[in-house]
């Protein structure tokens, strides 16, 4: 059967405006949040819109979008109805049964039909078959917000390799869908009850690429990122649930899969971590030698935000050595960077960074160096910026805050601080939150 050309989707473009599509991907992202959906949208899936390769929009999407344009229809939005991309439906489903699965094309509906299976109940065979692959699946479940320590939960899949097995799209999309979910997952729960179960898919892509045989150029080099970027993010995890040599072997894997695969942006992403890393760890030489390596690694490729987060890398590096003028001028050029503002070429990774983020981390800045006060009023600021969505951001900052302040010797601001916190974190798993918690109680109680 003939496949039909895309027709690109010249209204929901005008929509766009002047806004770039990193920039139109957040907003939906927040008018997602605004009704209490979960995308994933990024500029690739406003590209894709545009091009007419999603003739229709999933269900998720459907909503956000008629949220965002009240009074307009798909059709009005450029998209085809979703009778006429799916067809009549199944005698079955006329008489009440669920819709199956389609399994032989994805243009109607995007990825965030295995996201949602992921966030929503979906099993490892369900989130498998809406792959259209076969063969046993790998999995990690996160966190439930009520029994956050023990209950199980929606998984996150890569299906695993067989024998010889040619990689495509299929598979390539699986290992970048895993990327996202971890990272939405890590937002709202934190990390402590992901890292074991997110081993496993990691091994997962990692097979794919010593078994799989790409069938294209690009699908080998997509495949080498997403692999990289899901060490990362496995190394994340790692990270920020205080494992800190598991961590390091995963930044690692990711910088030898980028020199590999010769990919300059998951290098600097790679650099990035280590240095935080290496930060949290007290090798503070490490660190500055890491971020300065990410720093040639970006300047390339035409993302303000990423050189200003790399030079806020650098500035902590420079505060732990109690340098405090390099660290002045490395949180200088932060600055300039980012008020470059965002860019179409910004990493899909760096989605958390904004004015918040850059806030705290300056915030760290002056904490390492001792000028309490000025840290504490960095941190507030960062509370205050933060979208309550992100619950573990949110919770890091208030932590950050309630230490600087009883350092500064506000112990009754601190502990309120603290309370706050430990309100919001139902749900919520980081060993980095509860440490910088036991700090503060102990600060407090000093005083």
């Amino acid at each position: 059967m003939a496949l039909s050309r895309a027709v690109p989707n010249l209204a929901f473009r005008r929509l766009r405006g002047q806004r770039s599509p990193a920039e139109f991907a957040a907003l939906v992202r927040r008018a997602a949040r605004e009704i209490g959906e979960q995308v994933a949208c990024d500029a690739r899936y406003i590209g894709r819109v545009e091009a007419g390769e999603i003739r229709c929009p999933n269900y998720a999407y459907e909503r956000v979008f008629l949220h965002m344009f009240p009074g307009l229809g798909l059709t009005d939005l450029g998209f085809s109805a979703r009778e006429a991309v799916r067809g009549r439906r199944s005698a079955a489903e006329a008489a009440g049964a669920p819709p199956p699965l389609a399994i032989t094309t994805r243009n109607d509906e995007e990825s965030d039909v295995l996201r949602r299976a992921f966030m929503t109940g979906g099993t490892a065979t369900v989130a498998t078959a809406s792959l259209g692959l076969c063969g046993p699946a790998a999995a990690i479940a996160a966190p439930h917000t009520s029994a956050p320590r023990t209950a199980a939960v929606p998984a996150v899949t890569i299906p695993a390799p067989r024998g010889v097995h040619r990689v495509g799209e299929a598979e390539v999309r699986a290992v970048e869908d895993a990327v996202r979910n971890i990272r939405l997952l890590d937002d709202r729960h934190g990390a402590d009850g992901l890292y074991q179960r997110a081993t496993q898919p990691l091994r997962t892509a990692y097979a794919l690429l010593d078994a799989g045989v790409a069938t294209r150029r690009s699908t080998a080099d997509r495949l080498h990122n997403g692999a990289g970027e899901l060490a990362i993010s496995v190394g994340w995890l790692a990270h920020d649930s205080g494992r800190l040599d598991d961590a390091r072997s995963h930044y690692a894997e990711a910088l030898a899969t980028a020199r590999v695969a010769g990919d300059a942006a998951l290098e600097a992403h790679a650099f990035c971590n280590t240095s935080f890393l290496a930060r949290d760890s007290g090798r503070y030489r490490e660190a500055v030698r890491a971020a300065q390596a990410g720093l040639r690694a970006a300047q390339p490729l035409g993302s303000a935000r990423l050189l200003a987060l790399l030079s806020l890398r650098e500035a902590g590096a420079w505060a732990g050595l109690g340098d405090r003028s390099s660290c002045a001028q490395a949180l200088g050029r932060a600055h300039t960077h980012f008020a470059r503002g965002t860019a179409d070429e910004d990493p899909e990774w760096m989605s958390f960074f904004g004015e918040p983020e850059m806030e705290a981390l300056e915030a760290q800045c002056w904490s390492l160096l001792g000028d309490w006060t000025r840290a504490a009023r960095h941190a507030q600021r960062a509370t205050l910026l933060q979208d309550p969505h992100f619950a573990r951001n949110l919770a890091l900052y208030r932590a950050q805050l309630a230490t600087d302040l009883a350092h500064a010797g506000r112990p009754d601001e601190a502990a309120a601080e603290v309370r706050r916190v430990e309100a919001s974190l139902d749900g919520v798993e980081s060993a980095r939150i509860r440490r910088m918690l036991s700090e503060t109680r102990r600060l407090i109680a000093a005083h």
